[in-house]
């Protein structure tokens, strides 16, 4: 007799089957500096007057032209004009998913620089599209110019990520290399700004001169992790496919208000990013100091830095109750790196005393 359960199984594509899930690190109780979220949450009387507005929604009703209106209060917050086409995503990670099926065609190849994100492969072979990853430069973690160009030739990609700053190096790549890089690509740019409130540049410029260029952001870093907007932005004409892919409701009334509220006291949140930008300095100047340990420059929230033993060092500050990412499986390129993500001060100053005692 068939077991229905294998039955079923066999149904799922074996490539699926033998995926992994991705995984989120428990963290009750922890110093959780593992995912590059705000640590700050809203002062209490913010909190109170969100809640009060959230309650008052119409939850009985699907979302409806709320979303749009946000989508374009994204925009304006971007600082760019109704000219430019914008749609939004459950996260990044939803963009990403929409844009890797809109360029799904029999053969179709993704381009991006490794390591990076690590959802731009997935979602590729989800889709089951070519990825090819082309290594950055080993001591720096720039663009290797010649060797993102020569893939490009040859492979001919439908879609290029490039995220600036990148996750987990937290680069801020050559301008120059990039605008070449996107004149160079047959296909779309995708300039993943998710780290924007911590860079010292954008891509907005670039978009602009090159129209196969999109800009993707998040709100996430901005303060807004557990809301999960993303938002993409380009010429019209291209966002538009995206849209047509864009689940209907794909935004809650409740996630689309908490980011309505958060674009009113977007003072707030500015005041939150450049103090986490000074906390990042200090971190930095801090790893730079420790014995054995090299730390690459930020344009982020949080900082790479090679250890002389990553999975012990890890383990030690989990068991202190430090959480961080232990990146050094991802890639060779990565070897024995941690990624810090910056915290408030008093998070900063456990994290470096922890870290100090694990080492020595």
């Amino acid at each position: 007799m068939t077991d229905p359960l294998q039955q079923a199984l066999a149904c799922i594509r074996p490539d699926v089957r033998a995926a992994h899930a991705y995984v989120v690190q428990p963290s009750a109780g922890a110093l959780k500096l593992d995912a590059m979220e705000n640590p700050y949450r809203l002062p209490p009387e913010l909190q109170q007057a969100l809640g009060a507005r959230l309650g008052a929604l119409a939850l009985n009703r699907y979302p409806a032209e709320r979303t749009a209106e946000l989508a374009r209060a994204l925009a304006r917050h971007a600082g760019v004009g109704d000219e430019v086409g914008v749609t939004l995503g459950n996260g990044s990670d939803e963009l990403i998913g929409l844009l890797t099926l809109a360029v799904a065609q029999p053969g179709a190849t993704v381009l991006a620089p490794v390591p990076g994100f690590v959802m731009y492969e997935a979602l590729a072979r989800q889709h089951r599209l070519n990825f090819v990853g082309v290594p950055l430069r080993a001591h720096d973690f720039e663009l290797d110019e010649a060797a993102m160009l020569a893939a490009i030739a040859q492979h001919q990609p439908a879609l290029i990520y490039l995220a600036y700053p990148n996750n987990p190096t937290a680069t801020l790549w050559d301008a120059g290399v990039i605008e070449r890089i996107a004149q160079a690509a047959p296909g779309l740019v995708v300039m993943d700004e998710a780290y924007q409130p911590f860079a010292s540049q954008d891509s907005l410029g670039l978009m602009a001169r090159q129209p196969n260029v999109l800009v993707m952001r998040t709100m996430s870093k901005f303060g807004l992790a557990g809301v999960r907007i993303g938002y993409l932005l380009g010429a019209a004409a291209l966002v538009d496919q995206v849209e047509k892919l864009r689940p209907p409701y794909n935004i809650s009334v409740l996630n689309a208000e908490a980011a309505f509220f958060a674009l009113e006291h977007a003072d707030v949140y500015a005041a939150q990013a450049a103090e986490l930008r000074q906390q990042r300095e200090r971190l930095f100047a801090a790893l730079q100091a420790l014995p054995g340990v090299h730390a690459w420059p930020s344009q982020g929230n949080m900082i790479l830095a090679r250890v002389p033993d990553a999975a012990a060092t890890f383990a030690a500050l989990k068991a202190r109750g430090v959480l961080i990412k232990n990146v050094s499986a991802m890639h060779p390129l990565l070897a024995n790196c941690l990624r810090f993500t910056v915290g408030t001060p008093d998070d900063n100053t456990r994290l470096l005393a922890e870290l100090t005692s694990c080492l020595s």
